[in-house]
């Protein structure tokens, strides 16, 4: 038998789709971040990042960049094994209760990734509540459904940020079933926050136990960076908190946050922490840097939300249409996969501008987009060509714009 077709037909679906994915290979300039090389097929280009998760550039601060090679040279590179086997090294434990004084808990949990944390975080904690109804918001990211389904637990889904509808379906399961309601502070294709203090006055109400995805959040919002939570006064409400290491602090891995014992269960229980390598001494010195960076200085925050208010202002006096967004995120509304890819293809090929297109199944079909995420470090002068871009683009592929701003007229 021929399986390589049953894989062949799966791909030929995608192309059919107009949604097979496409990596850009790109090679990053410590200190001269967004700009980066292109290795296209036609050579090496300097290009501009306009969708990095690396938010706030902390990948290539001197203070991250410092601590990693430091701390590689001087115990060297893996962890050597999983937490149970020699993998609990000092560079980690102090990376937990960096992470855990962040928040405000009792203890932290470190993953080897975000995606994991959630799957394997929300799926243990479920698992351990008998009876558990978990209550999910309709646009959670992948990681959390899967964590969502893997608990095997019944689950009901709430419309997005409804808080009618999830307090309907908290009556519905009565005073005594144990609830867990899972929702992120942060979504990152529309930009929207979730209405954390709502969310916690129903979870008191009706005895619900809460956990919150802050990836998109964490080191951007709050005096500290702890998160929307911690900005809008809630953290010491939320039981459960997971974050990301990847995107603001510029490093890799994730983390669940609460109660001893609640992150102790989940240490004990959790396959998808028990049986994997642990994250290497390197990575976890350069994240406590980034932390502890950003615990303490706000001009990342305050120039980044600067950044991202006027890349919002020039593309809507421009008459492009951006999606409303009241964060960092900055959606632009394409509504086709194969111009969402077109758009891309030309702004990178012709225009050294790298935005990757976003396409189902991370959105819905006919909501394809590009997401534009500014940094603190991308001047007025990418700013407004990145707008001149844009516009050549939309004009030749003829996709429509909106009125442009009295302002702008």
């Amino acid at each position: 038998m021929d399986y390589s077709k049953f894989f062949s037909a799966a791909l030929n679906r995608l192309h059919d789709e107009r949604r097979y994915r496409v990596f850009a290979d790109l090679e990053r300039i410590a200190g001269r971040f967004p700009h980066a090389v292109w290795h296209s097929p036609k050579g090496q280009r300097n290009v501009v990042i306009w969708c990095s998760n690396d938010y706030l550039g902390m990948g290539q601060h001197p203070k991250v960049v410092g601590a990693m090679v430091e701390t590689a040279t001087r115990v060297g590179t893996g962890a050597g094994g999983t937490r149970n086997i020699a993998g609990t090294h000092h560079p980690l434990v102090q990376l937990e209760a960096e992470l855990a004084d962040l928040h405000g808990k009792e203890a932290s949990l470190l993953f080897t990734s975000g995606y994991v944390s959630n799957q394997t975080g929300i799926a243990t904690l479920a698992k351990l509540i008998p009876n558990c109804l978990i209550l999910s918001d309709a646009l959670n990211h992948n990681s959390m459904i899967e964590g969502v389904r893997q608990a095997g637990c019944d689950r009901q889904i709430f419309r997005h940020s409804d808080m009618a509808h999830l307090e309907e379906l908290l009556i519905a399961a009565g005073p005594d079933r144990p609830k867990l309601i899972a929702c992120e502070s942060l979504y990152s294709m529309d930009g929207d926050i979730a209405p954390l203090a709502r969310i916690c006055d129903l979870a008191e109400k009706y005895g619900a136990m809460t956990y919150v995805d802050e990836v998109h959040a964490v080191g951007m919002y709050g005096p500290r960076g702890g998160g929307i939570a911690e900005r809008d006064g809630v953290m010491h409400r939320i039981d459960v908190l997971e974050g990301t290491l990847a995107k603001a602090f510029g490093c890799l891995g994730g983390y669940i946050a609460g109660k001893a014992d609640n992150i102790d269960a989940v240490r004990s229980y959790a396959p998808g922490f028990i049986f994997t390598t642990a994250l290497p001494p390197a990575i976890c010195s350069a994240a406590t840097a980034a932390i502890r960076h950003l615990k303490t200085s706000n001009w990342e925050r305050e120039r980044h939300q600067d950044r991202a208010a006027r890349v919002k202002a020039i593309l809507n006096a421009a008459g492009l249409p951006v999606m409303s967004s009241e964060t960092h995120i900055v959606p632009l509304f394409v509504g086709d996969p194969e111009n969402c890819k077109k758009a891309s293809d030309i702004l990178l090929e012709e225009h050294g501008i790298y935005i990757q297109p976003i396409n189902y199944p991370t959105v819905a079909k006919g909501t394809e987009r590009l997401r534009i995420t500014p940094s603190p470090y991308h001047d007025d002068g990418l700013i407004d060509h990145l707008a001149e871009a844009l516009l050549q683009v939309w004009e030749r592929l003829g996709l429509p714009l909106k009125r442009k701003s009295l302002a702008a007229e």
